[in-house]
């Protein structure tokens, strides 16, 4: 059996985050570390915008400095995404492990299968829909993306507990401020929270507990074994968490 490392590594800035899977999958390319299922939250809340996108045209900077959210942009592509009331994952698996088809699409909807078993745990019938979003009553409650750098496969998605429509749009700029309040309304209709749709409100840590047990059965080759990070990830986090993912020259590129 393939032993993972399970990383349940809570809040922390946007910045840390997309630092720590940057760091991960180095020491798992080096065979320092094992490959590892992690599970985190973002305090303060955050947008992350995707790595070929525009921080201009896609994020109302002014207005997240205003109220304290943390602005990233992300290794994986993708849109903009905002970050708050939600459950994030994030998995490194090896390509020569041969866990998942090397197709892409085949790839994504194995990974997301384990979160609709989880999603299940809340009597949750849930669905993938190509490319990468998994949605519950036609409605979208995850949303993944996906990179593959040094043999390894970079999956991160995020399941959302709550989502607040009216303030992504005052974070995120839309094309056409005439047609806002249509857009709000559209998304309003097409997304939705675990929390909006379930007789009792479910919080993080039963989220992250429902969403194990969909990988463990997914993955049933694997074995998850809790783990903490190690002192040299942590503060190898950190050192890139600074000189990258807060670093303008990173965040303003596009």
């Amino acid at each position: 059996m393939i032993t993972f490392r399970l990383l349940k590594t809570n809040h922390n800035s946007a910045a840390f985050n997309m630092a720590l899977d940057e760091i991960l999958l180095e020491r798992i390319n080096q065979g320092l570390a094992q490959p590892c299922l992690r599970f985190y939250g973002w305090q303060p809340a955050a947008i992350s915008i995707g790595y070929f996108q525009s921080l201009t045209a896609e994020v109302n900077v002014q207005r997240c400095q205003e109220l304290g959210i943390d602005i990233v942009r992300r290794q994986t592509g993708g849109g903009a995404v905002f970050h708050d009331q939600e459950v994030t994952y994030s998995i490194h698996l090896p390509l020569a492990l041969n866990l998942v088809p090397v197709k892409i699409l085949d790839s994504y909807q194995r990974i997301c299968q384990a979160i609709i078993i989880g999603l299940a745990e809340f009597n949750l019938t849930a669905q993938f829909v190509p490319l990468n979003d998994i949605v519950v009553h036609g409605k979208k409650i995850s949303g993944n993306a996906q990179t593959r750098k040094k043999g390894i496969i970079l999956q991160h998605g995020t399941i959302l507990r709550e989502v607040d429509v009216d303030k992504m749009f005052e974070l995120l700029k839309v094309p056409n401020e005439k047609l806002k309040d249509k857009l709000i309304s559209d998304v309003k209709q097409r997304v939705i929270g675990i929390n909006q749709i379930t007789a009792k409100p479910y919080t993080y840590a039963e989220v992250v507990a429902a969403l194990i047990k969909g990988f463990k059965q997914e993955f049933s080759e694997i074995e998850f074994k809790a783990d903490t990070l190690t002192t040299a990830e942590i503060e190898l986090a950190q050192q890139l968490a600074v000189e990258k993912y807060s670093n303008n020259n990173w965040t303003n590129q596009r």
